[in-house]
């Protein structure tokens, strides 16, 4: 047998990295941060709509995912500010990640125990908390990773917190949905199904739970400084909460282009966002049952996610940025399309799992692609967390405010027309991806990203 060559070693030493403690630990933190989306979102919808809730509703449901979109506003808080008590047991990432996580669960079980009949504006208030902790999860676990893993377990800490990530919305919404009719196939009522599938989704976060509580403390964020230094901050967190926001703004904002930065972002993902909301309604007003439809996206749709996410990252490492982009963007506007497809075709699993393929395969080689884009707009160490928690949230509009009228434009167009109009709703992006290519806004970042 001949010795390993030089090749091998670095194969094995790049496969290596994703078993170090730390890259583990972010691997469970992304299955936390991916687990409560889905439950204010694609399974709250495909719940209103087995109780027969108006698609209008429906809707305007999307609007509880404001705090996504909303969470820079509060994310200096999470740099600024202590958990009592927790924060000065586990320290402060810690503390922060523990409180929220045990507020997550209770939010979650008190969502599950809302009607949606007859207390549907009861429910919104319900999702709009959920979102809020999970916001508030997002932001510690972005700072947490961030700072806990050293340069060479960066790459591969946002690979496993992105693959994660996405087996935790399938967790929370396949899943919940497929369990939920395994319930209903026992016997048990459309009332009870839900409160159940809820609760067992907010053990779940115990999950994230348990890591967070095996991981340590980051050591530029321990709490247990006694400095002079330290003290004064902590008597004016008031202060420290200002200076932290505007650190991190004004460092931004004093970029080339940042506004229409700002708005390639919230457009990169819109046609995706938009489909995405009505993809559940659509496909069980095709006759597809809400088993088949989470056997589907649970089975073969999690294997498309998984190899679409491998595929984003090696595009990512091989092209450009600026190429990368180009790639993702267009995939996402043609997969949109498979929808109109579908429509077209007699109801069987094999034209469900074409089109939940191709959506998840794209879907997930736009959103690594993504998230490498955005990594390299926070290129300042000191304001990477407020700077990310920007980002995200504006990347969320599309999913959030934007998706909150296409129930009302599905009824409106007919279903052919509507996945018609999300993909066209891609132009823009590329309209305003020209644009700044032509500042050279990518290359910059290309050369921040190659010298890093």
């Amino acid at each position: 047998m001949n010795a390993p060559t030089l090749t091998d070693k670095n194969l094995l030493a790049g496969l290596s990295v994703y078993l170090r403690p730390g890259v583990l630990i972010v691997l469970l933190l992304g299955f936390s941060s991916g687990l409560p989306l889905a439950l204010s979102g694609e399974t709250l919808r495909v719940w209103m709509a087995d109780r027969g809730v108006d698609l209008g509703t429906i809707g305007l449901l999307t609007l509880a995912g404001l705090p996504y979109t909303l969470k820079f506003l509060w994310a200096p808080v999470v740099d600024a500010w202590d958990v009592p008590y927790l924060s000065r047991r586990l320290g402060r990432r810690r503390g922060w990640l523990v409180g929220s996580q045990l507020l997550l669960m209770g939010t979650i079980v008190f969502l599950g125990t809302r009607d949606p009949l007859s207390a549907p504006l009861m429910v919104g208030l319900a999702a709009l908390f959920v979102a809020f902790v999970s916001a508030t999860q997002d932001i510690v676990i972005d700072a947490f990773r961030i700072q806990s893993l050293p340069a060479d377990e960066q790459a591969a800490g946002m690979a496993s917190y992105v693959a994660a990530y996405r087996v935790g919305m399938l967790a929370s919404g396949a899943g919940v949905i497929g369990f939920s009719a395994w319930l209903e196939s026992r016997g048990l009522g459309k009332e009870a199904i839900w409160p159940i599938a809820y609760a067992v989704a907010a053990l779940l976060v115990l999950v994230g739970l348990a890591a967070t509580l095996m991981a340590r403390e980051p050591a530029s964020s321990a709490s247990v400084d006694t400095s002079a230094e330290t003290a004064a901050v902590r008597a004016e967190p008031l202060r420290r909460f200002f200076d932290t926001a505007k650190g991190a703004f004004v460092e931004f904002f004093r970029r080339d282009a940042a506004l229409a930065i700002l708005v390639f972002v919230v457009l990169f993902k819109l046609c995706d966002a938009l489909a995405g909301a009505m993809t559940a309604p659509f496909v069980l007003s095709l006759g597809y049952t809400k088993a088949e439809y989470a056997t589907i996206v649970k089975g073969v749709g999690l294997a498309a996610l998984l190899v679409g996410g491998f595929a984003g990252g090696a595009v990512a490492r091989a092209l450009s940025l600026h190429t990368s982009l180009w790639i993702a963007a267009i995939v996402q506007m043609l997969s949109n399309l498979v929808f109109v497809w579908l429509g077209t075709q007699a109801t069987n699993l094999w034209s469900l799992t074409v089109a939940i393929v191709v959506e998840n395969f794209a879907g997930a080689i736009g959103t690594v692609i993504f998230v490498a884009y955005l990594s390299a707009l926070c290129r300042n160490p000191l304001h990477t967390a407020t700077q990310y928690a920007l980002l995200t949230a504006f990347a969320s509009t599309g999913r959030t405010l934007f998706s909150s009228g296409t129930g009302f434009a599905a009824q409106m167009l007919g279903w052919p027309a509507f996945f018609v109009t999300t993909a066209l709703a891609a132009l823009p992006a590329l309209a305003l991806m020209t644009w700044l290519g032509k500042r050279d806004h990518f290359r910059v970042l290309e050369a921040g990203r190659n010298s890093a």
